[in-house]
């Protein structure tokens, strides 16, 4: 008899590790653009209308503490794909830097592992044209950053290079336009093309279904890339990059009208968000229709705080997007996931996006030698089974002259060569900053090694200088950055 109950515990404990891989989990990855952490009704707002984001905040893990791995777009979206602190592979800021092809990304692993692949709404990670105008750096001859998914491991796409209007994204009103945003077409105004242009994973501009609410438009794509991937029976990998709510800003009447007596600027921010989290709500319901919503971890996102001139708010978090105080940098942060989290909690550990790459892995049980060659990112899947409590080591973040290493408790950091270290579980708004320790001293140490380690990898230790030869960039050192007087680049 103990003999037999041996085996079964034996049994149990070698289902955790193996049940992962069982079924190989499909995979989609949300990313709202500049929404701030308390631009959502699970995190406080009381005026934007987010009840599909709230489910998913009452059905699985509401990460407190999850951040983006930088303080504005692109980069960020280097870390999701990755692993890695985006300064590794010269994604510096917005439009500066491609991700580069030597770099291995989540789509390339997935795609070995049998995966379909698919990349929808923003990219900017590089051009997706040489042969026209297109977007902030799309154009005739620009060859050195054309840079599609295609070659990142991606089997189809549906993309822009960077932001659009949140309504009918390729139209912009004559008469009437302003950068942050306006009040949607009137049937019959006159309107010029934006200038950005959706394109397919072949390099060809999509013409049809551009018309309405954004995220309407993108989760149109997304839908048949899933049904398609479940009638061949093959797993999926689904990169969902919206739009919304970077500027401009323009909501649909129907969206509007859920804001009456709001400001027009309100109204089409707030409009968006829930136009966005709508279409949230229909890619899970589409999931349960199907029947694959049981083993497909959904995780969301913003890729950095709110933008200055907009609505957003940070929840009392300490400043905005370009920052790497808490407001710039920690954002909401989801995942639902009902194979592996059946019930629903909320944690206090410090997690990044360049966890997404390091927990799926771990899911797969893949082999650590086709892993990226430093990550910065590590597994949740402790977490996620509730073994974990504390992250393993500190998070850093650069962007531009500021550097901020986050650890379980304590916080550093330095902007323009002025050191703060902040107890962040403590004072997360970053109101009084504590004295120097011994321990807080040795922090700065780590610091400045972690610098040098991101160098290094953008220098080409680890796969060479092809990259970095072509591109011809410059290390961005947060400790000696001057900003320069030059025309300011469109996000």
């Amino acid at each position: 008899m103990r003999y037999y109950l041996a085996y079964i515990l034996l049994g149990v404990w070698l289902f955790i590790p193996t049940a992962l891989n069982s079924q190989k989990p499909n995979v989609i990855l949300l990313m709202a653009d500049d929404l701030g952490w308390g631009d959502t009704g699970y995190n406080g707002n009381p005026v934007i209308k987010t009840p599909y984001l709230d489910q998913m905040a009452s059905e699985g893990v509401q990460f407190n503490r999850f951040y983006s791995a930088s303080a504005v777009c692109s980069p960020t979206r280097a870390s999701v794909l990755t692993g890695r602190n985006p300064f590794r592979t010269g994604v510096f800021k917005a439009n500066h830097g491609i991700l580069r092809p030597e770099e291995i990304t989540l789509a390339e692993l997935l795609s070995e592992e049998g995966y379909a692949t698919g990349h929808f709404g923003k990219w900017h990670l590089g051009t997706l044209t040489h042969t026209e105008k297109d977007a902030n750096r799309g154009k005739a001859g620009n060859i050195k950053e054309y840079n599609p998914p295609q070659k990142h491991g991606y089997q189809v796409a549906f993309v822009t290079e960077s932001k659009v209007p949140t309504w009918d994204p390729m139209k912009k009103p004559i008469e009437r336009a302003a950068k942050v945003g306006w009040d949607y077409l009137q049937k019959g105004e006159s309107y010029k093309p934006f200038g950005t242009a959706y394109w397919d994973i072949d390099g060809n501009k999509v013409t049809d279904n551009l018309e309405g609410d954004d995220s309407r438009v993108i989760m149109d794509r997304v839908l048949p890339f899933i049904d398609t991937s479940v009638k061949n029976d093959k797993p999926f990998l689904a990169v969902v990059w919206f739009h919304t709510p970077h500027e401009p800003c323009v909501a649909g009447p129907k969206y509007q009208a859920m804001y009456e007596g709001q400001d027009s600027k309100m109204k089409n921010y707030a409009g968006c968000i829930t136009a966005m989290d709508e279409q949230i709500g229909r890619l899970r319901q589409h999931l349960k229709e199907i029947g694959v919503d049981e083993n497909t971890m959904i995780w969301f996102c913003s890729d950095n705080g709110p933008e200055n001139k907009n609505s957003g708010v940070t929840g009392g978090f300490r400043e905005r997007k370009r920052s790497l105080h808490e407001g710039g940098i920690r954002v909401p942060g989801l995942l639902v996931w009902p194979t592996m989290v059946k019930e629903p909690f909320k944690t206090d550990m410090p997690c990044v996006t360049s966890d997404y790459l390091p927990t799926v892995a771990d899911a797969l049980q893949l082999d650590k030698s086709k892993l990226p060659y430093k990550l910065d990112g590590e597994s949740l899947i402790p977490l996620l089974g509730r073994k974990q409590m504390f992250r393993n080591s500190y998070i850093g973040f650069c962007f531009d002259n500021q550097i901020s290493f986050s650890g379980n408790r304590y916080k550093v950091y330095e902007k323009n060569g002025i050191l703060e270290f902040y107890d962040i579980v403590n004072d997360p708004y970053e109101k009084e900053p504590i004295q120097k320790s011994e321990e807080l001293v040795s922090l700065k140490e780590g610091m400045d090694h972690f610098l040098n380690s991101l160098q290094q990898s953008f220098e080409g230790k680890e796969y060479g200088t092809e990259s970095y030869d072509r591109m011809q960039q410059q290390w961005i050192n947060p400790y000696t950055y001057q900003k320069t007087k030059s025309k300011k680049s469109k996000k």
